[in-house]
């Protein structure tokens, strides 16, 4: 389900934006390409240092939508790629999505656990 440029996009430099929505309308957060990491069973792993807004969005509405790229990828019209990420998310302090990433990262409080409906190339 993950494209191979996706794993290319997610491996170079670059921003991530995730959107959310809770009771007080939208809200976005950043963090970097390399920080994501794929589970064993396809889902979506960012680690969570704060993200705490993000949180409690998920948790009021767990529907996100993601998006990244990378002008170091070759794209679907030349050089640069970006994706669309469509998913729900949910936020873990244990367990194995959660150890993966505290295993790289050590200020991670939680893993944001993103289940993928869909992966769209846009550009």
């Amino acid at each position: 389900m993950v494209p191979e440029a996706l794993q290319e996009v997610m491996k170079q430099d670059g921003v991530v934006a995730i959107a959310t929505t809770g009771p007080e309308g939208p809200h976005m957060v950043n963090t970097w390409n390399s920080y994501l990491k794929i589970s064993e069973d396809g889902k979506l792993l960012i680690p969570a240092g704060y993200m705490h807004h993000t949180e409690a969005n998920c948790a009021f509405n767990p529907h996100v939508l993601i998006t990244l790229g990378s002008s170091k990828v070759t794209g679907l019209h030349g050089p640069g790629a970006g994706f669309l990420i469509k998913g729900s998310a949910q936020f873990v302090t244990s367990g194995p999505d959660f150890d993966l990433l505290k295993e790289k990262f050590a200020w991670l409080r939680a893993s944001m656990v993103v289940a993928i409906d869909s992966v769209t190339q846009t550009w």
